[in-house]
């Protein structure tokens, strides 16, 4: 059985900027692995991902995510995407992040496995550091 990556991941996309975490965990294997580099976050099985997406929503109820392109061979993929949002609530997983309510918009890559057509892993990396500047709380660098 061939399968659609870019359509899967397409489709996943679409429904992580819906929130609807019910419909997002139906992309994923019950013993999914998410991890978001930047942060420093692991969430193991739909259990754990379910609380980091929902913690994620809180903190920027209107995240979404532009997709920029996919690409994959067997069962393994990228995506490309730019994050955006407002930074409304404190961000739990970062101690001492307190809401700015300013905007974010960074590009971000998500590495993927699938495992029968569901996604098994994924490992998100995006410039935190560009996150933190964008809200107000790391200064700039000259240009």
């Amino acid at each position: 059985m061939t399968i659609d990556i870019k359509k899967i991941l397409s489709d996943y996309i679409l429904t992580v900027n819906s929130h609807h975490v019910s419909e997002i965990l139906s992309f994923c294997t019950d013993d999914v692995f998410y991890e978001n580099v930047a942060r420093g976050s692991v969430y193991r099985g739909k259990e754990e991902f379910a609380a980091g997406l929902n913690a994620s929503f809180t903190e920027i109820p209107d995240l979404k995510h532009e997709l920029k392109s996919v690409f994959g061979v067997g069962d393994c993929a990228a995506m490309e995407y730019v994050i955006l949002g407002t930074h409304a609530n404190t961000i739990r997983s970062i101690p001492g992040i307190p809401a700015t309510g300013k905007t974010l918009s960074v590009r971000g890559i998500s590495i993927f496995q699938l495992r029968g057509g569901k996604i098994s892993r994924q490992s998100e990396y995006y410039n935190l550091a560009t996150v933190l500047q964008q809200i107000g709380l790391m200064p700039r660098q000259p240009k």
